[in-house]
């Protein structure tokens, strides 16, 4: 599951952009069901904002946690983050806010989702919740 929180200023994003963003990160993540996607749009008030010991009212904070996949190589990791920042950028930089994110990754097994335990990555299991695009029971899968 990648779960995108993005703590913004007021306004600085409509209801539609909101949408296209969302739609935007699920998209990062073809190779996944789409209901690991979450993404948690957070206004912050300036006074609430401080970056370097100063009120900001144009940075946006983006915390991303993954726990589906990991990336296991630095150049996974530096594809990742590339795709991230131009994913980001129409929304973000070229609407003249700053921003930053990080990525956290959790062990998988550290993970359930409606009371499954997810199956494996490119599992017939793992293709069935695709094209479901919800969790369902699966009969456990010998180990590769």
């Amino acid at each position: 599951m990648p779960l995108w929180k993005l703590y913004h200023p007021p306004g600085a994003f409509s209801a539609e952009d909101k949408k296209a963003m969302s739609t935007a990160i699920t998209a990062l993540y073809a190779r996944l069901p789409k209901f690991y996607v979450g993404v948690i749009f957070e206004e912050v008030a300036p006074a609430n904002f401080y970056v370097g010991g100063e009120s900001r009212d144009n940075f946006v904070r983006i915390w991303i946690d993954h726990i589906a996949r990991t990336l296991p190589t630095p150049e996974a990791r530096a594809r990742c983050v590339a795709a991230f920042d131009a994913t980001l950028a129409p929304y973000i930089r070229d609407r003249g806010l700053d921003w930053e994110f990080h990525i956290d990754e959790t062990p998988f097994d550290l993970w359930s989702i409606q009371g499954y335990r997810p199956p494996a990555a490119d599992s017939e299991a793992e293709k069935r919740w695709i094209a479901e695009n919800r969790p369902s029971a699966y009969a456990t899968e010998p180990a590769v």
